[in-house]
């Protein structure tokens, strides 16, 4: 009796699966239990003879055999992808999942006016977005798009302006400036406590500097290291030390009065926030309306 071919789902799965290293995450973005897609998965290489995953009860890995299935699968599976999007052309308004990886303060600046007007004008589209502190590989991770300051731009993708150059600045409270005397150059913040912030990679970010062109950076130091912006900013609002934020984070407890900005001759200026995309595949509808609504609002 001849097993059942296997279904575009299950290759998709164990496609996922692969992709992310894992069955609690593939099975999230499937809508699935870990069980339900582990069945799955044991049905596949039943029905196909051959075992391609290797399981252990931390992790999950592709064998010789799965990963060159898998290798062989996805660009079939990219171009029925593609077959779909086409047909979406025809659509009067498009429809479908734009998934997006942004760092926490890209998305929430796409989040302020972009993400409510598209959303409101093509209501059959739906955002998935995922803050990373990483700069990962939108292509190999399977993203639409990606948000990141303009120098961190993969320089083989096309960029669309989302928000204008901004400034780095270091702001302290009004109280903790009234217990300490405020630095008047870079080297005096080593006589103060910095909160400091600690790289996705686990190293401490060296914090920059420029006046009159000339860019010098400093590895500060203090007893408070952390990984989140908006976390730096409350925690230097609360008098625990001055801290180094990007200007759009900065800007409502600069204006709340809650901080205050020191050496602000040394602020520098960076490009700013860029929506960006591969450039050598088909951009799908649901895309390109999106880019329409961020030309708007940039």
């Amino acid at each position: 009796m001849n097993k059942p071919s296997p279904s575009l789902a299950e290759l998709n799965a164990l496609a996922l699966i692969v992709s992310h290293r894992s069955f609690r995450k593939a099975a999230s973005e499937l809508g699935l239990s870990a069980s339900t897609l582990s069945h799955m998965m044991r049905t596949l290489e039943a029905n196909l003879g051959v075992r391609l995953l290797n399981r252990t009860t931390r992790s999950v890995a592709p064998t010789a055999v799965g990963e060159r299935l898998v290798a062989r699968l996805t660009p079939l599976m990219r171009g029925f992808a593609l077959a779909l999007e086409e047909v979406n052309e025809f659509r009067d308004s498009p429809s479908g999942v734009l998934r997006i990886s942004a760092s926490a303060p890209a998305a929430r600046v796409l989040m302020e006016r972009v993400v409510p007007a598209f959303l409101e004008r093509y209501p059959n589209m739906a955002i998935d977005l995922k803050t990373d502190g990483r700069l990962i590989d939108i292509v190999a991770e399977g993203f639409d798009a990606g948000i990141r300051l303009g120098e961190s731009v993969p320089q083989d993708m096309i960029a669309v302006r989302l928000a204008p150059d901004t400034c780095f600045m270091t702001v302290a409270s009004p109280g903790y400036l009234a217990r300490h005397t405020a630095p008047v150059t870079p080297d005096d913040l080593r006589e103060h406590q910095c909160i400091c912030i600690r790289m996705p990679s686990g190293t401490p970010y060296r914090w920059e500097f420029e006046q009159h062109g000339q860019p010098m950076t400093l590895e500060v130091s203090g007893n408070l290291t952390l990984d989140s912006l908006e976390i730096m900013a409350d925690a230097a609002a609360r008098g625990l030390g001055i801290a180094y934020l990007p200007e759009h984070t900065a800007g409502r407890y600069l204006r709340d009065g809650q901080l205050v900005q020191v050496l602000e001759d040394w602020s520098p200026r960076v490009p700013g926030l860029f929506l960006y995309y591969p450039g050598h595949r088909h951009v799908p509808g649901g895309l390109r309306a999106l880019i329409e609504v961020v030309h708007e609002f940039a």
